[in-house]
């Protein structure tokens, strides 16, 4: 059982040690016993006389020694929980019984100890482990340990990008730190306060506070780190308050805090100013200082040339407009040196296996992906730099072009010269300059297969612009054919392939298109276009809505699911993917129409007038919209409003005599019966042949009573006439043409006619022209009718007025024709 209660302490010296620190006024020492526990030995000051007060050495007595002192000074080591001797008396049992005979022993009183007796005596714990946990120096390390978890939590939650989760973090870590120095204080020394932890929990603070866009409480944290005085090289966090400052737009302030940042920082450390030296160039790029952007990077690139620095330099010196520096500079970037491995090494050399195997270990780790991402950047800097300053360097951008790719075929970057001449034949496209583009991309032909795929896959877009399908697909195929993994190469084939109705055939090609390359967005959109086009919704609908996971936000890809889920008739999935598609581009009226549609298709008549007025204000020239609401205002009884909607349509199409007719037709329903006579005179005069506006005038006159009723009658009947005889030649020429065997009469009315079936006629003649007046008749026969001055509104009949609650009057016919009597007349 004793072992049992040994196997929590590995040191019995720290607690024996801590008995042996007593008063000086006792003194004790500590000597190892036969049998492994500790004993103590007391040498007494001086005799002890009978009244308890203890003699000094010396004739003198000592300035302070007090009895009550003493006593005091045992009474709270007899008592106090958690005191070396009470400590000590849990420890060890051995020393319990030579520390108790030593204080209560019997020979006490020889010793001259006197020991008051404690008014309770203090009772050991029931779990003396427990008691030992719950002592203040465990609760702090326990406390401590807690605080560097939860900084731990705070950052693998920041990685995992979770940020308010890893602030709620780094903000509970800071309320048990301040928890935590509170005991400290306590317990020990102000000077023995861990400065490491209060650091990283206030830096770590500070961070997630930047990485939340909460600026002005990430400003105050680092404030309280950097003016503290104990936190040793804290000044470089002024690095971290101007990146806030420069996100903050407020580049003054960056510029100071990265100048007082750059004084801090001592010389050895290189890396961190060259750095610091960059943010200050970028920050004066951003404010337009360009003469010290460039005394920056000039300076870096003197020191530590690197990428980054030297494409700013290239920026500010095309800002300013100086050729030969951006030359020189250009120069300079070509010549930073990478630090990268061949690729060489990733080949093996022999058939050692055990060569192999490590080869096949590294070709793919961290390493090898750092390089080639360090090396795509480099290429995309050159790039770039390239084509910002070729149009300028030289008098034409072929030349300067020419100038570049000289340059890059002399260093390194040997395989970015035939990129650059793609580039170049691209600018020649964005000129419109198709024929120069065409030369240069045909200069590949003779070219490594790489350079010859892209090439004739550009030549193959291009002929499939000009709708020149042969030739686009030749070029496809020759694409294809230098590099079979190349997937623009495939999806231009698989376009050429569609646009010649090979369905079938275009889906393989777009799916060969995607086993190259999964990322392929063009060949998936293309295979969704095809399913549509073979009617295979389902599958359509799974293609975009892939698509849709890559592409969140694409325009085209919410309109096709939207389009889909219409053709499968499933309105409210449309309308709610219409919806999405607003969101992201909402200024855009075919959207706007479609879903107004929809919503009437719906019965919903307010929602479709909202979204069609949305798409009328945005795109105020779509017909189909006018119209729409046209009618839906003539629908509402408002003809007054529906008349801007029908002139606008009269305008767009002014050589169709239907809008202007339902303009007059919406003044005379209004009440405006002169401007309606007006607008139909203005139509008769550039429509004089029209018959329905002449109908429509000898009404209005009629039923206001002018003399020109006489005049438009006549002409009325005249295009009636007029009409009849061209019908009836149309009709005759239909019915000889129909009956082989027929007999020509000359008479439109004779039996040429019935010979052929009546089915037949009737499906040659359209319903228009069967439905107008006479046309049955013989020609003779309607030389003496009176003409037809009936019409039919085109905006329908007008809505009857409401009957009102009175009764209907008597019939006065009675006394009509009665005289007054002078009795019956008023006085």
């Amino acid at each position: 059982d004793q072992h049992a209660l040994y196997l929590y302490f590995r040191d019995e010296n720290i607690y024996v040690q801590r008995v042996c620190r007593m008063d000086s006024g006792t003194r004790f020492s500590c000597a190892v016993t036969s049998n492994g526990f500790y004993g103590f030995s007391h040498r007494p000051t001086g005799d002890q006389p009978k009244d308890g007060v203890t003699r000094p050495m010396t004739a003198v007595r000592a300035a302070g020694f007090t009895k009550g002192a003493l006593r005091a000074s045992r009474k709270r080591l007899m008592s106090k929980k958690g005191s070396p001797m009470y400590l000590c008396m849990i420890r060890t049992p051995g020393i319990i019984f030579s520390f108790l005979s030593f204080f209560f022993g019997p020979l006490h009183t020889t010793y001259g100890i006197s020991v008051p007796q404690p008014e309770t005596e203090p009772e050991p714990p029931a779990n003396i482990l427990g008691f030992f946990f719950n002592s203040p120096e465990e609760k702090i390390r326990q406390l401590e340990k807690k605080v560097n978890e939860l900084v731990e939590e705070s950052c693998i939650a920041n990685s995992c990008g979770d940020l308010k989760l890893a602030l709620e973090k780094a903000k509970d870590a800071g309320r048990k730190e301040r928890v935590l120095v509170r005991q400290r204080e306590q317990v020990t020394r102000p000077e023995n306060i861990n400065l490491d932890l209060t650091y990283s929990v206030l830096f770590n603070l500070a961070s997630q506070y930047s990485a939340n866009e909460m600026y002005a409480e990430a400003l105050n944290t680092y404030q309280v780190i950097v003016k503290n005085k104990m936190f040793s090289n804290a000044g470089r966090l002024k690095v971290n308050m101007g990146n806030i400052y420069l996100k903050q737009r407020n580049y003054s302030k960056a510029i100071k805090f990265y100048r007082m940042a750059l004084d801090q920082i001592p010389s050895v450390h290189k890396e961190m100013r060259i750095k610091i030296m960059q943010n200050i160039g970028v920050t004066f790029i951003k404010t337009g200082q360009y003469s010290d952007a460039i005394s920056s990077f000039e300076h870096i690139m003197s020191m530590a040339p690197n990428l980054k620095a030297g494409f700013n330099l290239i920026l500010s010196y095309f800002a300013i407009g100086d050729r030969e520096k951006m030359k020189k500079s250009f120069q300079k970037l070509i010549a930073v040196p990478l630090e990268i491995d061949e690729d060489d090494k990733y080949i093996s050399p022999s058939d050692d296996p055990h060569t192999n195997l490590v080869i096949e270990a590294i070709k793919n780790d961290h390493l090898r992906q750092m390089e080639r991402e360090r090396k795509a950047m480099a290429e995309k800097c050159i790039m770039t730099a390239a084509k910002l300053i070729a149009p300028v360097i030289e008098t034409s951008f072929a030349v300067g072009y020419d100038w570049c790719v000289e340059v890059v075929k002399a260093s390194q970057y040997v395989e970015l010269a035939n990129d650059l001449e793609i580039n170049k034949a691209i600018t020649y496209l964005r000129q419109k300059d198709f024929n120069q583009a065409v030369e240069t991309l045909k200069m590949f032909e003779k070219k490594d297969s790489r350079v010859k795929s892209a090439a004739a896959t550009n030549l193959s877009f291009l002929y499939y612009l000009e709708n020149e399908f042969a030739q686009a697909s030749s070029y496809a195929d020759l694409a294809v054919n230098s590099d079979r993994y190349n997937p623009s190469a495939l999806t231009n084939k698989g376009n050429t392939v569609f646009a010649n109705g090979d369905y079938e055939k275009a889906a393989e090609f777009y799916k060969e298109a995607l086993r190259n390359d999964c990322s392929c967005t063009e060949a998936l959109y293309n295979i969704g276009l095809t399913y549509k086009k073979l009617n295979r919704l389902d599958e359509a609908l799974d293609c975009f809505l892939k698509l849709h996971a890559i592409l969140r936000n694409s325009a085209q890809v919410l309109y096709q699911i939207a389009n889909v889920y219409e053709l499968m008739e499933d309105p409210s999935q449309a309308m709610e993917w219409l919806m999405q598609l607003i969101s992201v581009v909402p200024t855009d009226s075919r959207a706007l129409s479609k879903l107004g549609g929809l919503y009437d298709s719906e019965g919903d008549k307010s929602q479709a007038f909202q979204y069609y007025y949305e798409s009328y204000r945005y795109f105020p020239s779509n017909i189909e919209v006018i119209e729409w609401l046209g009618a839906y205002y003539i629908d509402t009884q408002f003809c007054e409003k529906a008349i801007q909607y029908f002139e606008r349509a009269s305008l767009i199409q002014p050589t169709q005599v239907k809008w202007q007719l339902m303009v007059a037709s919406c003044f005379r329903r209004s009440g405006n019966y002169q401007k309606a006579l007006d607008t139909y005179k203005d139509i008769h005069r550039k429509f004089p042949e029209n018959v329905e506006c002449l109908r429509f005038l000898v009404r209005l006159c009629t039923d206001i009573g002018l003399k020109e009723v006489q005049e438009y009658a006549t002409k009325l009947k005249r295009l009636e006439k007029m009409k009849e005889i061209r019908e009836q030649r149309i009709k005759s020429g239909r019915d000889s043409s129909g009956c082989p065997r027929g007999r020509r009469d000359g008479s439109a009315g004779g039996d040429s006619g019935q010979n052929c079936s009546a089915g037949s006629k009737g499906e040659r003649l359209s319903a228009q022209l069967r439905a107008l007046p006479g046309t049955d008749e013989p020609y003779e026969s309607s030389s003496n009718k009176e003409p037809d001055a009936s019409y039919v509104d085109p905006l329908g009949p007008q809505i009857e007025r409401p009957k009102t609650a009175a009764k209907k009057r008597m019939d006065e016919d009675d006394f009509a024709d009665e005289e007054l009597g002078d009795d019956l007349l008023p006085e």
